[in-house]
């Protein structure tokens, strides 16, 4: 919070002007003494530091609490997630990664603690799994996971992510060294 508390007067850099301009006669308000105006400039700078900090905290916490995806492999990627809302699937598609890129997919803390991604790349290599999801080749939004092929669509392998029962936020990272679940 420095940055913050260096825009605060200290008490004594108030003093010449406390004692120059408060005890004028005839001020709108009579004459004010040093130590009333220190204590209360202090108190104001403290709760600007405060609601600072609060603010910044807040700030960095609400950006965490997202499911992420960076790309650290040697070329484009394109990729889809897949998770339960509680009630049924949803399969999201598509975000296009440049090499070194990262992309917010799902924003706001986790509610699930398991969730599936398949990517491809320009190259024709995939991050693919096991579990089958209902995708399409432009951008899409799918519930349901089951007849694919029946209802209009691609069925393809997602990998499993386990993020863990209490983990708010999640970050995958692309590479292109054989893991187990890519490539």
């Amino acid at each position: 919070m420095r940055g913050l508390a260096g825009h605060c007067l200290r008490a004594t850099d108030l003093t010449g002007w406390v004692r120059n301009g408060s005890n004028v006669p005839n001020q709108p308000f009579g004459p004010i003494g040093q130590t009333s105006v220190v204590m209360l400039l202090s108190r104001i700078c403290t709760f600007i530091s405060t609601a600072g900090l609060v603010f910044l905290t807040l700030g960095r916490g609400a950006a965490l609490a997202d499911f992420r995806l960076c790309n650290n492999a040697s070329s484009r990627a394109s990729v889809a997630i897949a998770y339960t809302d509680g009630q049924t699937w949803v399969t999201e598609g598509w975000w296009n990664l440049k090499q070194g890129a990262c992309e917010t997919l799902l924003r706001g803390s986790l509610a699930a603690q398991y969730y599936y991604v398949y990517a491809m790349d320009e190259r024709g290599g995939e991050w693919k799994g096991k579990a089958y999801m209902c995708t399409r080749d432009r951008e899409f939004r799918i519930e349901g996971r089951e007849n694919c092929l029946v209802r209009g669509f691609d069925r393809t392998g997602f990998f499993e992510i386990d993020t863990g029962k209490d983990a708010r936020s999640w970050t995958v990272q692309l590479t292109d060294t054989n893991q187990p679940g890519q490539r």
